[in-house]
């Protein structure tokens, strides 16, 4: 320790120390430009490629839609089988498709579930219900709600519980949006609370992809979770879903929360008059 201190009263250790600062801040910013570079390099050839693929993309959906072409004839065409073995010109392509469905109805809106499937591009969405990013497996989940994948209705619900808000935000839409009201049943048996902006978020969703067949709402008076409970309400009210006014009569006559107590009355009175 001697040593040391002695060391450092002289000041030995400064040019030395200062030397070093300044090589490490020098180093430090050279390799943080060389990384600016090389992300900014990275995303102009993302955005060329994509102009080059954008083009290619729109004949190949116009073919699917208008043309009744199956993969099976698509994949004929070698130089595009090759394009389609990266990772990027996929992507690019479940963007056009999403973004297609949402503008088309029936039997096109058909055509382009049947080329998601057939493609393979619906595995990579699955793949991405795996990721550990929060954001990959948002997207993985609204590509197959979109594309109205009700096969993955079991795996999505699963993050119907998930700490993340957006994620679990997410997931209920995309439940709503493949089950209807099957799709918050399952609320019921949640023990942690539903925050108000999660409960606008799923009374929109509702509106959003107007859901005909209410069924089923009214199982979520009967929780022993009361935010489900205010959240059943709540939908009932929105909806204006009068058919519902007995299940609401009821719990007001059962229930001994006074907040509850109050919401359902509210419920009623708005709904009778």
């Amino acid at each position: 320790m001697e040593k040391i201190w002695e060391f450092y009263k002289n000041g030995q250790w400064e040019v030395p120390f200062l030397i070093f600062s300044i090589c490490l801040f020098v180093a430090t910013s050279v390799f943080l430009y060389l990384l600016i570079i090389e992300s900014r390099n990275r995303n102009i050839k993302k955005e060329r490629l994509r102009n080059e693929y954008s083009i290619l993309i729109e004949k190949l959906m116009a073919s699917i839609i208008f043309e009744d072409a199956s993969y099976s004839v698509i994949k004929e065409d070698k130089n595009l089988m090759v394009l389609f073995d990266t990772s990027f010109f996929r992507e690019t392509v479940v963007e056009s498709l999403i973004n297609l469905h949402k503008n088309y109805e029936g039997i096109y809106a058909q055509k382009l579930e049947q080329f998601y499937k057939d493609s393979g591009l619906i595995k990579g969405s699955f793949r991405k219900l795996k990721s550990l990013k929060w954001e990959v497996k948002c997207k993985g989940i609204t590509e197959l709600a979109e594309l109205n994948i009700s096969d993955a209705f079991g795996n999505i619900v699963a993050f119907s519980k998930a700490r993340n808000k957006t994620l679990k935000i997410t997931a209920i839409n995309a439940c709503i949006k493949l089950a209807g009201t099957k799709g918050i049943v399952h609320l019921t048996e949640h023990s942690d609370p539903i925050d108000d902006w999660t409960q606008v978020n799923i009374i929109s969703a509702f509106k959003k992809h107007d859901i005909g067949d209410t069924k089923g709402v009214e199982l979520l008076l009967e929780s022993q979770n009361t935010t489900v409970v205010a959240l059943g309400l709540k939908l009932i009210k929105e909806l204006k879903l009068t058919q519902k006014v007995p299940y609401v009569a009821e719990l007001a006559a059962r229930t001994t929360n006074n907040l509850i107590k109050y919401e359902a009355q509210n419920v009623l009175q708005t709904l009778t008059l």
